[in-house]
């Protein structure tokens, strides 16, 4: 039984309508969500200024997050109530989350991205699409070993398989077993989708022949003497940009106020790159005169990876950059425990300021204009959010409360109106953390001293190498894409607030040449996430009407 329509939402057609889209260039899918082809986007850049775009990023979060996603569509909201043509353009859910701790991405309250449930499950395919591209280049590895008709040397595969599940049991795992028919036997992983190379090169894909030329690009094993071998001499790249020819278009969905919002592409900020595709972002500039995005997790990760990684291989240039904290979190880093978070408690807000000074020093790196946007939750007192207020005006930093949750865009006007002024400051040019040209290893102390607050760091012997393996074969002067906690800006996740006098240890290195990036690994962090406890998905079912109860 399909999920009924969300009452209220205009229809999809009418939403691109508005954004000036020819009607041969949308691609319904039902009534609600819609697929938008290319030349919509080439048409719009070829015939308008692009509009401003404005990063929304946070704090360190609690584990629950600080609702960057909702703040961000509540300032789109926002926008729209203070007239001004916004439009978002943000990430899809990762069915892994989405079963696991958090639950829905799709915002919350009077603040959310429609239809959420189906955004927030199987959307338009595109996760599945990338799931299978990734499995098929895996499935055509085998082959090659199985049929012996490829210099691969077993022992040194990179490429693993991919599942969007969160699913622990998967980390490490043999694969050929039962005789010689089956294959060959070797030790592989399966990655979450989100952590896919093939995820990080749609979303960083300018078209698609360059997506097709990343596919091509990835770096999938190793010879018996010790040459790299890349994706293209498999021999089904073809076939891979076959499976991503629908899913490369950008996916046009509404907010619960009807404000258009590009929702496509989904890395995670901890493992990969952390930000929606490019060609959506693109769409959202090229048709809307404020573009709101967000990158995930906290400045320290996916914001950092928005400006050295998307911006930089785009082109893109944000006006603004919106800082998300709330007074849980402050609380949090204030040394309070997390099931006392809800007790009011001033001077642990004022205790946790540290990490969003941490923050807040960390944006100025990047020289643009920076406002914070408290989202408010029911039980900040009014005491507790005037702490951030005067700290904020101490700093000379404009502040605004956004109460999205409750009241949608009517809640985000104030922070509406300061990010249209922010925003309308002279534009200053891109300024990335680091050069291309410097080794690998001072580009990872430069992110690590700048992002985190770091002494200084620590390349295990097996980095080491790795970084050396990377020079040899021409892949050096990549940008660095760092995989660490968001629970800390340090690599220790128990560390609170804004850490100091630590070493951030590298202790493996990853190519992704493909993507275009180098993947520092540090701490514990995995690539396959596993469930808690008590997961989501034992909360969400499927009522007599065919609602989807339960995703919240």
């Amino acid at each position: 039984m399909s999920q009924p329509e969300q009452a209220g939402l205009r229809p999809i057609a009418e939403v691109a309508a508005e954004l000036k889209i020819d009607p041969d260039h949308l691609e319904p899918y039902g009534r609600d969500k819609a697929k938008v082809r290319l030349e919509a986007l080439h048409q719009a850049e070829s015939s308008r200024p692009r509009g401003r775009l404005i990063l929304v990023s946070a704090i360190t979060p609690t584990p629950a997050g600080e609702g960057k996603t909702t703040t961000s569509i509540g300032l789109a909201q926002g926008l729209r109530r203070i007239g001004k043509n916004a439009a978002l353009a943000l990430r899809q859910p990762s069915m892994g989350p989405v079963f696991g701790r958090k639950g829905g991405a799709t915002g919350g309250g009077a603040s959310r991205v429609e239809p959420s449930n189906t955004i927030n499950l199987q959307f338009t395919g595109d996760f599945h699409a990338i799931t299978a591209a990734h499995n098929l280049l895996a499935a055509a590895i085998d082959n090659r070993l199985h049929f012996g008709d490829m210099d691969l040397d077993s022992t040194r595969i990179l490429w693993k398989r991919a599942l969007d599940m969160n699913d622990r049991a998967l980390r490490n795992i043999i694969v050929g077993l039962g005789g010689s028919s089956q294959g060959v036997p070797r030790e592989t992983g399966f990655d979450i989708t989100a952590a896919s190379e093939v995820m990080a090169i749609l979303c960083l894909a300018s078209s698609p022949a360059d997506l097709r030329s990343r596919i091509d690009r990835i770096l999938v094993g190793y010879t018996n003497n010790g040459q790299p071998v890349r994706a293209g001499e498999i021999g089904v790249t073809g076939s891979m940009a076959a499976i991503l020819n629908e899913a490369i278009l950008p996916n046009l969905v509404q907010t619960t106020e009807s404000t258009p919002a590009f929702i496509h592409g989904g890395p995670f900020a901890n493992i990969a790159h952390g930000c929606n595709s490019v060609l959506a972002t693109r769409m959202a500039m090229a048709m809307s005169d404020y573009a709101v995005t967000e990158a995930g997790f906290a400045l320290d990760l996916g914001g950092e990876k928005f400006f050295d990684l998307k911006c930089r291989a785009a082109g893109l240039n944000p006006s603004a950059i919106v800082l998300v904290a709330t007074t849980r979190a402050l609380k949090m880093h204030g040394g309070v425990e997390l099931d006392a978070l809800k007790e009011s408690n001033p001077s642990a807000v004022e205790k946790g300021l540290e990490n969003l000074a941490a923050h807040l020093d960390s944006a100025s790196n990047f020289g643009k204009p920076t406002v914070v946007a408290i989202n408010r939750f029911t039980a900040d007192t009014e005491e507790e959010m005037a702490v951030v207020h005067r700290y904020c005006a101490g700093r000379n930093v404009p502040c605004a409360t956004a109460d999205v949750f409750g009241q949608g865009g009517r809640g985000a006007v104030e922070l509406a109106e300061k990010v249209v002024a922010a925003a309308s400051a002279p534009e200053t040019p891109l300024r990335p953390l680091y050069p291309l040209d410097w080794a690998p290893e001072r580009k990872i102390e430069q992110i690590a001293r700048v992002m985190y607050g770091a002494d200084g760091i620590s390349i295990l012997p097996a980095a080491a190498a790795k970084f050396r393996k990377a020079a040899r074969l021409g892949y050096g002067e990549l940008p660095i894409c760092m995989a660490k906690t968001q629970d800390s800006l340090s690599d220790n996740p128990k560390l609170r607030g804004r850490p100091r006098g630590f070493t951030l240890t590298v202790r493996d290195v990853e190519i992704a040449a493909g993507a275009g990036f180098l993947v520092a690994l540090t701490g514990d962090i995995v690539r396959m996430p596993g469930l808690p406890q008590r997961p989501a998905a034992e909360r969400i079912d499927v009522d007599a009407e065919g609602r989807i109860v339960g995703l919240a």
